[in-house]
């Protein structure tokens, strides 16, 4: 149900073409995603979408736990029926709000409580939250929620959200039950090669369908940016 083939490769770099399946489509990579947080992508409809060749919509557990709530979602027939959407959908695992919220939510191992910020209420979400509400959306690939520390935080504290992560992570995979859905595991460790080493062979060893590189384009240089994604294909 979910596999990926390199369609064609260059001698010279790792660069590559390939095609990922899913359930509801094929995506050809590399393939830039529209970002439709609240499903829907602001000031376009459904239908234009698809006509300029996009292919895979993200959206967002965290935003849509708070409105309209999952549970509307899933009566609605699942988030491609909400967003009239009948290709690939990736759901975020709401990991990036622990970094972009951070002055707005309380770190610990067992997850990550926020302040709403559209009432001030207190939402508690953990890894298996996380992935109870991303199999009730209903989307093609959910992500495993994952810390994400800041692009200057030190070695020891990128190490701390290493380690919460890869709990997190065991956590998600436990409860994950949803065949037709894909959970893809996230490598962290800042701009640390030997912290990203350790958390790929960690994030590798689930044998699971994806794996997203994490922790990136959260305000450190492009340099900085290039040299981390350099670390996993050259």
């Amino acid at each position: 149900m979910f596999d990926f083939e390199v369609t064609s490769s260059c001698n010279n770099t790792e660069a590559r073409n390939g095609i990922f399946n899913t359930p509801n489509g094929q995506v050809k990579t590399p393939k830039f995603m529209p970002v439709g947080t609240l499903g829907t992508v602001k000031g376009i409809s459904s239908k234009q979408l698809g006509s300029t060749g996009s292919e895979m919509i993200l959206s967002n557990t965290f935003h849509l736990h708070l409105q309209p709530g999952e549970k509307l979602i899933k009566e609605a027939g699942g988030i491609h029926k909400f967003m009239n959407w009948d290709k690939p959908i990736l759901t975020d695992s709401g990991g990036y709000q622990v970094f972009s919220l951070a002055k707005l939510n309380n770190i610990k191992n067992e997850g990550v409580e926020f302040k709403n910020p559209r009432d001030g209420s207190y939402v508690f979400l953990s890894p298996e939250k996380v992935i109870q509400i991303q199999m009730d959306l209903g989307s093609d690939i959910a992500m495993a929620f994952d810390h994400c520390p800041p692009h200057n935080a030190s070695e020891n504290d990128v190490r701390d959200s290493l380690e919460r992560t890869h709990l997190w992570l065991e956590k998600c995979v436990e409860v994950h039950q949803k065949s037709n859905q894909a959970l893809f595991g996230i490598v962290q460790g800042g701009r640390f090669a030997n912290l990203r080493e350790i958390s790929a062979k960690f994030t590798s060893s689930y044998d699971l369908p994806g794996i997203a590189v994490g922790g990136v384009s959260v305000g450190e240089s492009v340099e900085q940016i290039h040299n981390v994604i350099k670390f996993f294909c050259c």
